[in-house]
């Protein structure tokens, strides 16, 4: 369940009526006692909103389980302002160990904070990928190129297409980078790479 926050902030950034339907939602899957968990968009607008008592609370009483975490990552110059910066970053990891000390019983996942725990980027099939709307393999949501389309073969077909193989086996997700997202600060690359669709996979 995708949520931003409270209703107005989430229906600001997903649309009108938005935070309802979540809600209902919620209910409705608490009251079938169905687990599910909420992901969250931090951005400098509404990080100490989404990581209040009183936001988690309301989730914890739904029945949410797990939340995650993903840190806004700009796709133009004109949102860089809501993209968490060394402060916020800093303050939403050790928020997130102080609540995992103290509220066992619900699962806290950071993305990408969590990432140094796991050795980098856990995209393109390494802990994860993205599947788009119309069926598109991507490495993740933040790095939206696909090469492969899941509605034409199988998951583990996708898991292993060129594209994701590259960016694998050549350590493009261990490297280091400013913060937020390794694959949209090496967005250039990933087309370069999408590109050359007849060059054999290098080891």
């Amino acid at each position: 369940m995708s949520i931003e926050g409270g209703k107005e902030i989430t229906d600001e950034r997903r649309g009108e009526g938005i935070y309802d339907i979540l809600i209902r939602n919620m209910d409705e899957l608490h009251k079938r006692d169905l687990i599910f968990g909420a992901s969250v968009t931090v951005t400098t607008q509404n990080i100490r909103e989404v990581t209040s008592d009183e936001f988690l609370k309301e989730l914890a009483d739904r029945g949410c389980k797990a939340v995650i975490y993903v840190e806004y990552v700009p796709v133009t110059d004109d949102s860089l302002e809501l993209a968490p910066g060394d402060e916020e970053r800093a303050y939403l990891n050790a928020w997130i160990e102080k609540r995992r000390q103290e509220h066992p019983e619900m699962v806290y996942v950071s993305f990408p904070g969590d990432e140094k725990a796991s050795g980098g980027c856990e995209a393109a099939g390494r802990g994860f990928f993205h599947i788009n709307s119309h069926g598109g393999a991507e490495p993740c949501p933040f790095s939206p190129y696909s090469d492969i389309n899941v509605r034409d073969t199988s998951l583990k077909e996708a898991l292993n297409s060129r594209l994701f193989t590259l960016l694998r086996e050549n350590g493009y997700l261990l490297e280091d980078h400013a913060g937020g997202c390794v694959l949209y600060e090496k967005r250039s690359l990933v087309e370069a790479l999408l590109a050359q669709e007849t060059q054999p996979v290098v080891h």
